[in-house]
């Protein structure tokens, strides 16, 4: 495939010099009735008339692009380029626009995505009340003992919570008022903590005497009455009641339902000028679902898929046979393994090197067992996986970062050429930033989660600690680290504009910077976003820029990222989205 692609990359940039010496008058938008220059096959797809950033250092920015079949065929200037257009080329003028590779997401829940687009969504909510008011009126759609499901509130977020709440958030009395006989389950944001009416308790068979689970908290009144909250590993008490309600589906039910999660996700990406996906945690079944897709060309971005929640007995027997690496105009790669060793701070389930500042009796939960994640880590190396690890908090960096050099230290191998990741990365003390360079570890970020947590981070950390640990994106960077860039969704909106906006200005929400010394330049957060994403796994060869041989996985946006002013960065939309050489998406069609 190598050999193949070089092989390409030589015959464009001949072509591309036969072009230039050609000439070639630039044909207006829709013509085709001129030739390719002699030599030089012609193009499927022309885009000229506006700046391409490649990301390709060698490159540079150029003014027009041509495609063939699913790949760049040549770069260069509109006089350059118009050598490609022949009478079947179709040719898309920018008109100043500008076009870029396909932005990738980083680090995001793919299915996860689909499916908060089928339940309620509580992303917009200001208070508890709405929240309230939204699961009413579900309620008098729903059936009895159907239950309700949604996604997406924060309290932090609120412009104000219930008097009587127990740890900033709400009780469920209202809840079981307005749904006495309907379960209901609404996850938090982040996705580390849910909120359970009584029926839903009840259906988990948990009462006020039900122990916390390891890595888990049943939050309660101070008399002792669970109040709804469930954080982190606790949710899982929940999980066999709804399996059992959901089990009532035929497969075939179920199978439509996912697929449609699927279309979801696709359609949203697609429109956000997504086209790759980095889906950080899929079962085996789930990935098994995804190859069926991708077999039948369903597959609506391309997907690649960490694999999670499978025990390291059966990941050790099943892994070769899911290892799945691009080839050819490729739609989902399988080659690494998601881990997960703490929660979320907005939970209290990050990991601590010191107490919360605002719940003292805790320094966060362990999820997952740093002793488990080295088995994991060595079964990695063992069949050449990658190794992703979710920490949010600086104990929980710090314990990953260890482990990672241990378990290098004791097979006797060079960890950086297997590129690790870290996901989140949030809050890294600053001894331990000049690591991820040093160890050739990965930063896998999400600059939206500052500006979207900036306000409330220090009520949790404390000024000083906030500011030294918070996202030190500028410290990695000059210690040689890779940094890449995502929103995790469906934690945050799959809006890459909105969080290359926070990257390079950390604006909060109220108006505020959040520790802008650690901004990324235009360059760098595009970058993050593209080629750094396609290093994380494994796929600079053939995505991440414009290079010839590489995907014609393009994205034509209407402003110019790198020079238009700062404020008016959020008003960029994407007007055009192109995978694999074809059109997937165009504005306002």
């Amino acid at each position: 495939m190598h050999a193949r692609k070089y092989t390409l990359l030589i015959a464009s940039l001949v072509a591309l010099a036969l072009g230039a010496c050609s000439g070639g008058s630039q044909e207006a938008a829709g013509t085709m009735d001129s030739a390719a220059a002699p030599g030089v096959a012609p193009a499927d797809l022309v885009l000229r008339g506006g700046k391409v950033a490649t990301v390709d250092p060698v490159l540079g920015n150029a003014e027009a692009i041509a495609v063939n079949g699913y790949q760049v065929t040549a770069v260069g200037s509109n006089d350059e380029i118009s050598a490609y257009i022949g009478p079947d080329t179709e040719v898309i003028e920018l008109n100043g626009r500008f076009a870029m590779p396909g932005f990738i997401e980083g680090h995001g829940h793919y299915m996860g995505l689909g499916r908060a687009r089928q339940i309620l969504d509580l992303t917009g909510v200001s208070n508890w009340d709405e929240v309230v008011t939204m699961v009413a009126g579900a309620v008098d759609k729903a059936q009895a003992g159907e239950w309700i499901f949604g996604r997406g509130w924060h309290q932090d977020k609120w412009d104000r919570v219930p008097a009587d709440a127990v740890d900033g958030v709400p009780r469920n009395d209202t809840l079981n008022a307005v749904s006495p006989n309907n379960p209901v389950s609404l996850r938090h944001a982040s996705g580390h903590a849910g909120f359970f009416n009584d029926a839903a308790l009840a259906a988990g068979g948990i009462d006020d005497e039900t122990a916390d689970p390891p890595g888990g908290t049943i939050v309660r009144t101070p008399d002792g009455r669970a109040t709804g909250l469930m954080r982190e590993t606790a949710q899982r008490l929940l999980n066999e009641a709804i399996g059992i309600y959901e089990g009532r589906l035929t497969p075939e039910e179920m199978e439509q339902i996912d697929r449609e999660r699927v279309m979801l996700a696709g359609d949203e990406a697609l429109a956000h000028g997504i086209t790759s996906f980095h889906d950080a945690g899929s079962s085996f079944e789930t990935i098994d679902f995804f190859r069926k897709l991708e077999e039948e060309g369903n597959l609506p971005v391309r997907l690649y898929v960490m694999v999670r929640r499978e025990s390291d007995e059966l990941m050790d027997q099943a892994l070769p046979q899911y290892k799945m690496l691009p080839e050819g105009n490729d739609y989902l790669t399988v080659r690494s393994i998601k881990r997960q060793i703490d929660g979320a701070l907005g939970s209290h389930g990050a990991w601590l090197l010191e107490p919360y500042e605002d719940l003292p009796d805790t320094a966060g939960l362990v999820l997952e067992s740093v002793e488990d994640i080295e088995r994991t880590a060595e079964l990695a190396v063992k069949h050449g996986f990658q190794l992703n690890t979710h920490a949010i908090g600086d104990r929980g960096v710090r314990e990953v970062l260890d482990l990672y050099e241990r378990v290098w230290e004791r097979l006797d191998i060079d960890g950086k050429p297997l590129r690790w990741r870290i996901e989140h990365a949030q809050h890294i003390d600053p001894l331990d930033v000049p690591r991820f360079g040093d160890l050739g570890i990965i930063a896998a970020v999400q600059a939206i989660h500052g500006t979207s947590d900036g306000p409330w981070i220090p009520s949790r950390l404390g000024e000083a600690r906030a500011k030294s640990t918070s996202q030190p994106w500028r410290d990695l960077f000059n210690t040689g680290a890779i940094v890449g860039n995502g929103t995790d969704v469906p934690v945050e909106p799959i809006d890459p504009i909105s969080s290359y906006y926070a990257s390079v200005s950390r604006m909060m929400i109220n108006g505020e910077k959040f520790y802008p010394e650690h901004a990324m330049t235009r360059e760098e957060a595009l970058q993050t976003y593209t080629l750094n994403n396609a290093i994380a796994a494994f796929e600079e060869d053939i995505k991440g820029t414009l290079t010839p041989g590489k995907y014609a996985d393009i994205v034509v946006l209407s402003q110019d990222l790198l020079t238009v002013e700062e404020a008016k960065i959020p008003e960029t939309t994407v007007d055009i989205t192109i995978l694999g050489g074809e059109i997937k998406y165009r504005r306002g069609m």
